[in-house]
C-alpha cells in the first residue's frame, strides 16, 4: 500500500513541484507551490465543490431540523424518521461530505510528505526522466524560507482558515424563541459552531508553525481557491432563489 501511495501520489506530485519550478515558475519555489496547489484543486473541484454543496444545502434545511426537533422531541423514533423523509425530499445525504473528504485526504498527506522529507540531492532521485534535474532548490521566496516554519504565513493561513469557516457558519436562532428549551439547544448548536470557527483557524497557526511554510503557502492557497469556490457557489444560489 505504501509503494502504491508514493507511485500514485507522491513521486507524481513531487515531479510536478520540480517541473514548475524549472520551467513556468523561473526557479521561484513559492511560485511552484502555487502553480502546484491550482493544477490539485483543479483535479479535485468535483469533489471539492460537492462538499461545498452538501455544506450549503445541510444549512438551508437546518430550520426544518430545527422544526421537526421540536414537534417530536417526546417521540425520538418519530424524529428520526421524519429526518429521513425531509433528507429524501430536499435530495441531501448527511453523510456525503464525507466522502469528498477523504478524497482529498491523500493529497494533502503526499503533499505533507513531499515537504517533510524535503527537496534535497535524495529526493531528487525521484525525479522522473523528462524532469530535468534543478541542481539545487533556492528556497528564499519575498524574504521567507519555505523549508523553515514561518510565523507570518501561519498566520495568513489561519485567517483565510478563519474566513472559510465564517462563510458557512449557521444562523442564529430567532429572537421570538430566545427563551425556549429549544432556543437554549440551538444556542449550543451556535455556540459549538462558533468554536469550530475560532478552533480551525487555531490548528491551521500551530501546524503552520510547526511544519516547512512550503506546506504552510500550500495549505493557505488551497484555503483562498476553497473560498472562491464557496462565493461563486453562494451568489449562484442566492440568483438562482432570486429568479425563481
Amino acid at each position: 500500500m505504501t509503494q502504491i501511495f508514493y507511485l500514485v501520489l507522491y513521486q507524481p506530485i513531487f515531479n510536478l513541484l520540480i517541473f514548475f519550478y524549472n520551467t513556468i515558475a523561473f526557479h521561484n519555489f513559492a511560485l511552484a507551490i502555487i502553480f502546484l496547489t491550482t493544477v490539485i484543486r483543479l483535479v479535485l473541484y468535483p469533489f471539492s465543490l460537492q462538499a461545498i454543496k452538501n455544506q450549503k444545502s445541510m444549512q438551508d434545511i437546518q430550520v426544518k431540523l430545527d422544526e421537526l426537533k421540536k414537534k417530536y422531541k417526546n417521540d425520538k423514533e418519530k424524529l428520526a424518521q421524519e429526518m429521513l423523509a425531509l433528507y429524501k425530499r430536499e435530495k441531501v445525504n448527511p453523510f456525503s461530505s464525507c466522502l469528498p473528504i477523504l478524497v482529498q485526504f491523500p493529497f494533502l498527506i503526499a503533499v505533507f510528505r513531499v515537504f517533510k522529507n524535503g527537496v534535497n540531492g535524495k529526493t531528487l532521485d525521484l525525479l522522473y526522466p523528462f524532469v530535468s534535474h534543478p541542481g539545487t532548490i533556492n528556497f528564499i521566496s519575498l524574504g521567507v524560507d519555505l523549508n523553515s516554519p514561518s510565523p507570518v504565513l501561519a498566520v495568513l493561513a489561519g485567517l483565510a482558515q478563519f474566513w472559510q469557516t465564517k462563510m458557512l457558519m449557521a444562523k442564529a436562532p430567532p429572537p421570538e424563541v430566545k427563551n425556549t428549551k429549544e432556543a437554549k439547544d440551538e444556542s449550543m448548536t451556535a455556540i459549538m459552531n462558533k468554536q469550530m470557527m475560532f478552533m480551525m483557524p487555531a490548528l491551521t497557526v500551530f501546524i503552520g508553525l510547526s511544519f516547512p511554510a512550503g506546506l504552510t503557502l500550500y495549505w493557505l492557497v488551497t484555503t483562498l481557491l476553497t473560498i472562491i469556490q464557496q462565493k461563486y457557489l453562494l451568489k449562484t444560489d442566492s440568483k438562482i432563489k432570486t429568479n425563481s
